[in-house]
C-alpha cells in the first residue's frame, strides 16, 4: 500500500507540472483581446481634388445644331456624411475647356466655344463595399458661351454667361486613408442664351455631356 501511495504521489506531481508548463505557454485571454482591430473606412469629411476628361457639347439654334467637343479639366471641393451604407454629400467644381466648333464659309470663319463652366451639386451614394462608393448627383450649373467671327481681318465676338442644371452619376474608390479616385458622367444644360453677332441677335442653347476621372484628398 505504501508503494502504491508513493507511485500515485509521483504521478500527480508529474501531471501537475505538465499542466502548469502548458498553461504558461498558452497566450492569455487578455493578450488575445488586446490585438487592435482596424477601423472600418468612413467617407465622412471634407475633400478637394482635381479632374480631367472630355466633353461632347452641342450648340443649337433655329438653323440647326453643331458639335463643340474638347478637353475638360479643373478642380472640385466637397463634403460627405456617411450613415451605414448611405453617403450624402455636396460638391462644387470649376472647369476650363477647349470645347469649340469652327466653320468657314468663304471669307467668314465662325467659332462657337464653351470656355469654362462650373457646377454646385448634391450627391446621394451607397457603398456596395467598404471602400467603394457609387452615387447619383444633381444640381445647378453655370457657364460662358462665346461666338467669334472673323472676315477680312476683322474679328467680332459675343458672349453670355448662363445658368442651368447638371445631372450625373459616378463611382469612387478609396485608395488609402486619405486618397480616392473617381470616374464620373455629367450632363449639363445651360438653357437658351441670346447674343448679338454682326448686329443680328440670335438665340442658342448649349448642352454638354462630360466623362471625367478625378483624384481627391480627404482631410
Amino acid at each position: 500500500m505504501r508503494v502504491l501511495h508513493k507511485v500515485s504521489l509521483v504521478v500527480g506531481l508529474v501531471i501537475g507540472f505538465g499542466a502548469n508548463a502548458l498553461a504558461a505557454d498558452m497566450p492569455s485571454a487578455r493578450k488575445v483581446a488586446s490585438v487592435p482591430v482596424p477601423a472600418a473606412y468612413n467617407w465622412s469629411g471634407l475633400y478637394a481634388g482635381v479632374n480631367g476628361g472630355y466633353g461632347w457639347g452641342k450648340l443649337t439654334d433655329d438653323g440647326g445644331s453643331v458639335r463643340a467637343n474638347g478637353f475638360v479639366g479643373g478642380g472640385q471641393v466637397g463634403a460627405n456624411w456617411q450613415n451605414g451604407a448611405l453617403v450624402l454629400g455636396v460638391e462644387a467644381d470649376f472647369q476650363g475647356t477647349s470645347q469649340k466648333h469652327t466653320e468657314t464659309a468663304g471669307p467668314l470663319t465662325v467659332s462657337g466655344k464653351l470656355p469654362w463652366f462650373g457646377t454646385l451639386r448634391g450627391r446621394v451614394g451607397w457603398t456596395p463595399a467598404e471602400r467603394w462608393l457609387v452615387y447619383v448627383t444633381g444640381g445647378g450649373s453655370y457657364g460662358k458661351v462665346t461666338v467669334e467671327g472673323s472676315a477680312f481681318g476683322v474679328t467680332v465676338s459675343s458672349s453670355d454667361t448662363k445658368s442651368g442644371y447638371a445631372l450625373g452619376a459616378g463611382t469612387e474608390w478609396a485608395l488609402g486613408d486619405r486618397w480616392s479616385s473617381k470616374l464620373e458622367y455629367l450632363y449639363l444644360d445651360t438653357g437658351k442664351t441670346t447674343m448679338t453677332f454682326f448686329g443680328v441677335p440670335f438665340k442658342a442653347r448649349v448642352t454638354d455631356q462630360i466623362v471625367r476621372a478625378g483624384l481627391n484628398y480627404h482631410f
